[in-house]
C-alpha cells in the first residue's frame, strides 16, 4: 500500500537522543534536557509552530571501553540507534518536521534510516568541521563519532554498516560536507577519489555562506530528493561557541552558520533536522543553550514565511523500501532517474495528528 504524507509546515516533532556513547567523554547525553529547559519548545511555539514533544531515548553514556579501542562502545551505539529510529519514523509519518536533539553525531544514521522508511532517495547535508571519514583501521582514538560519514556510505565498523541492511544509506554524490576544515591524512587520501561533495570553511567564508549553501543543495539534488540536515555545533568557531567537546580556532562564524541554516531550513524537501555536539557540562550558565536555540528557531521560522498549513503531498512507499543502489554500481546523475514520487492510482493519506507514542507500525533494524 502507498502512503501519502502531507507535510505540515507549522508542525514540529521534537525528539531527544540522549547519548554520548560515540564520543570521547560524557556530557553530550544531557543536551536534549538542557535545550528543553532553556525554552526551546516555547520559543518554537512563539515563532508560530505547533510542537509535539515525543520524548527521549534511553540514556547511553560514554564509557572508556578499552576492550574495543578501534570502535569504542559500538554495541551501545547500536542500541541507541535502534532506540531512536522508530521514534523518527513516527515523526516523519506524521507529516511534521522532526527536530532531533542529539549528543552524538552518529545518531544521524537512525535519522536517515527512518526517513528512508518512507522516501526512496534521501540526500544529506552534513554541517561539521570534521569529515568523519575515519574507519576502525585509521581512527586515532576509537571514537565512532569520527566515522559517521564512513558508516553512511557503507564503510567503517561492520556492526554499524549493517544497521542499514543494504548499504549505503546515502550515495556519496548525494552527501555534502559543509564547513569542512579538519582532516586526518587517511581522510585526505580517501577524498582524493571520492565523489563526496565538500564545501570547506574557507570556501564558505570566501564565497558567502548563503551562496555556498544554495550550491550544496543543488549538488546533492535537494530539489528532487528529500534531505536530512545534520548540524554539529563544533563547526562554529570556538571564540563564539566554546560549549562543545572539540572547539577550535577557525571554523565558521555564528553569522555564517545562521545564513546557511536559513537556506537549508527553508527548503520544502527538508525531511529532518538534527542538532548534535552541544555539551551542557561545559555551559554552566546556559549561554550556549540560548545561543543554539536562537540559531535553530530563527532558521526554522523561515519555513513559515512562504506559507502555512498543509503543503504539497509527497507520495511514498510504506513498509518495504527499495534497496539503495549498490556501492559498486556506477554513480548516475539524478536527472537521469525517473521521479520516485510518482503517485499511484490509490493511496492512503496520513497527516495532521502526531503519534502519542514513539512506536510506529514497524520494527527497527
Amino acid at each position: 500500500m502507498a502512503v501519502k504524507i502531507i507535510r505540515q509546515q507549522k508542525k514540529i516533532a521534537l525528539l531527544g537522543s540522549t547519548t554520548s556513547a560515540a564520543a570521547l567523554r560524557a556530557g553530550h547525553e544531557r543536551a536534549p534536557e538542557a535545550l528543553r529547559a532553556a525554552g526551546l519548545a516555547d520559543r518554537l511555539k512563539t515563532a508560530g509552530f505547533e510542537v509535539a514533544d515525543l520524548g527521549d531515548t534511553a540514556g547511553y553514556i560514554f564509557q572508556p571501553d578499552d576492550e574495543h579501542p578501534r570502535a569504542r562502545n559500538v554495541s551501545t551505539v547500536l542500541k541507541s540507534l535502534n532506540d531512536l529510529r522508530p521514534r523518527v519514523e513516527a515523526a516523519v509519518k506524521s507529516g511534521a518536521i522532526p527536530i532531533i536533539l542529539s549528543g552524538d553525531c552518529i545518531s544521524v544514521l537512525a535519522t536517515i534510516a527512518a526517513t528512508r522508511r518512507y522516501f526512496r532517495n534521501v540526500s544529506l547535508i552534513y554541517i561539521d568541521r570534521d569529515a568523519d571519514l575515519n574507519v576502525p583501521s585509521t581512527t586515532p582514538n576509537g571514537s565512532v563519532d569520527g566515522m559517521v560519514i564512513s558508516q553512511v556510505v557503507g564503510r567503517g565498523a561492520p556492526e554499524l554498516v549493517r544497521f542499514w541492511g543494504e548499504p549505503p544509506l546515502v550515495r556519496e554524490p548525494d552527501i555534502a560536507l559543509f564547513g569542512l576544515e579538519r582532516l586526518s591524512p587517511a581522510e585526505e587520501q580517501y577524498l582524493i577519489a571520492s565523489p563526496l561533495r565538500r564545501h570547506t570553511a574557507l570556501e564558505i567564508s570566501t564565497g558567502g555562506s548563503a551562496a555556498v549553501a544554495w550550491a550544496a543543495l543543488e549538488r546533492v539534488h535537494a530539489a528532487k530528493h528529500e534531505f536530512v540536515l545534520h548540524f554539529d555545533v563544533d563547526v562554529i568557531t570556538g571564540e563564539e561557541f566554546p560549549w562543545t567537546n572539540s572547539p577550535g580556532t577557525g571554523g565558521l562564524t555564528l553569522s555564517e552558520v545562521r545564513d546557511a541554516l536559513h537556506v537549508f531550513a527553508s527548503q520544502p524537501n527538508l525531511a529532518a533536522f538534527e542538532v548534535a555536539g552541544y555539551n551542557p557540562e561545559l555551559d554552566p550558565d546556559g549561554q550556549g543553550a540560548r545561543t543554539l536555540i536562537d540559531l535553530m528557531v530563527e532558521a526554522l521560522a523561515t519555513r513559515l514565511e512562504t506559507g502555512s498549513g498543509e503543503v504539497a503531498a509527497v507520495v511514498v512507499s510504506a513498509g518495504e523500501v527499495p534497496a539503495p543502489p549498490s556501492s559498486d554500481a556506477p554513480h548516475t546523475d539524478a536527472s537521469q532517474i525517473g521521479d520516485p514520487h510518482t503517485e499511484p492510482e490509490s493511496a492512503a493519506e496520513t497527516s495532521g495528528d502526531l503519534p502519542s507514542t514513539a512506536d510506529p507500525d514497524s520494527t527497527s533494524s
